[in-house]
């Protein structure tokens, strides 16, 4: 932003009608508006949203071969026309040469591009350490799964310039349990997920350093045993964090209720999942690793069936709206599931729209009709820089 810039707004975390004034990369100031003003005209500011599983965009995918820096710039700026302000692009279970390919990639367009250096905090690896049965592997590529060796993250790291964050893995995949302490130590965050562990090995990743239970609900098999299944020691185990995809499509409501109450809400993040297929229109898609569906009410399946879903065609707002339209939590308290709690997972500070805060806020417009509240994406401040939303998008 340049020096002065000033926007008008209303906080979220308290009503108030403020103009904040920006200097480079912070605010300068918070000052409340004497003036009359309709605050009904005024766009919300609330902390910067951020997403930690986010897998490409309009047939883009960050675990391609064939990925760009141009291609990720692409990714990013529409990520903050949507309200996005800082991520971690995510890489799928994939051979080792493509993996190395997308973390290259995404360190170099980190390098060459300011946006993308704002926004990428770390990167998400999510598999291949997973189950390879049919079911708890949900749409990651049977031929890609693989055990987890010590040697293989590093490979990550020095190909990423130490990026990787969250990794998603599945306890009962050979050497998960036997590595993981030692990715834990590292500082980055475990993850549990595309799994069909049992109660003790879930605990016992739990005490070795996991600390996220990926997409809590999805990711697992269709049908499970009423006591012995991944969901109850998951949800019972307080060291594990909940994420899960509220786009209406992947939990049903009493679920995310469920979620929600068991967690609390300091251990519950929402993340869009979103495909690389987000954004495109229905239609059939191919890419080397699998085939999947856009249906007409949006859903993202693999090809052929409709149960198993292909990660998520919503935005990070999309899917706070939703969660707040199906558990009833208020606004306030739900948008930070989206904000200050993925951060704090990762050991990330916590925007604050204060004075001499980095200036890294989401606007938007709340409107209700039929007491159903909808959110429209306003504009990203991204560390001062403004990406102003697309109605269209």
């Amino acid at each position: 932003m340049s020096e002065g810039s000033v926007r008008d707004v209303r906080l979220l975390s308290t009503g108030e009608c403020v103009r904040l004034e920006f200097a480079g990369t912070r605010i300068r100031s918070v000052l409340p508006i004497h003036r009359p003003v309709d605050p009904f005209t005024l766009p919300w500011a609330a902390p910067g949203l951020f997403d930690l599983q986010v897998n490409g965009y309009a047939g883009i995918w960050f675990s391609s071969t064939e990925l760009t820096i141009s291609q990720v710039q692409q990714v990013l700026h529409s990520y903050a026309r949507q309200g996005l302000t800082g991520c971690l692009p995510t890489l799928i279970t994939n051979s080792a040469e493509a993996l190395e390919h997308g973390l290259t990639v995404l360190r170099q367009a980190r390098a060459a591009c300011d946006l993308c250096r704002r926004m990428i905090v770390g990167i998400h690896v999510e598999g291949p350490w997973i189950s390879s049965l049919d079911g708890p592997r949900g749409a990651h590529p049977l031929a890609h799964v693989r055990p987890c060796t010590l040697a293989e993250y590093h490979c990550w790291q020095r190909a990423s310039g130490g990026l990787v964050r969250l990794i998603t893995v599945a306890p009962e995949c050979p050497g998960v349990l036997s590595v993981l302490p030692q990715i834990a130590a590292d500082g980055v965050c475990v993850a549990i997920g595309h799994s069909s562990a049992s109660a003790q090995q879930i605990h016992e990743a739990a005490a070795k350093g996991a600390r996220l239970s990926t997409h809590l609900g999805n990711g697992c098999a269709g049908m499970v045993p009423r006591h012995d299944n991944v969901f109850w020691p998951q949800l019972a185990d307080d060291l594990l964090t909940a994420s899960v995809i509220a786009d209406g499509w992947h939990l049903p409501t009493d679920l995310l209720n469920c979620i929600y109450r068991c967690k609390s809400a300091s251990r519950v993040v929402l993340t869009s999942d979103v495909s690389g297929f987000g954004g495109c229109p229905p239609g059939r898609y191919t890419t080397a690793a699998v085939d999947v569906e856009v249906l007409d009410d949006g859903r993202i399946v693999v090809a052929g069936q409709r149960q198993f879903l292909a990660g998520s065609g919503a935005s990070t707002i999309d899917c706070l709206q939703q969660f707040h339209r199906s558990t009833g939590v208020p606004l306030q308290q739900t948008w930070d599931l989206a904000s200050r709690n993925p951060r704090q997972l990762l050991g990330l500070p916590c925007p604050e729209i204060a004075e001499g805060a980095v200036a890294s806020l989401t606007l938007f417009h709340a409107t209700t009709a039929d007491n159903v509240l909808t959110l429209q994406p306003v504009a990203a401040i991204i560390q001062g820089q403004t990406i102003v939303a697309d109605q269209g998008d």
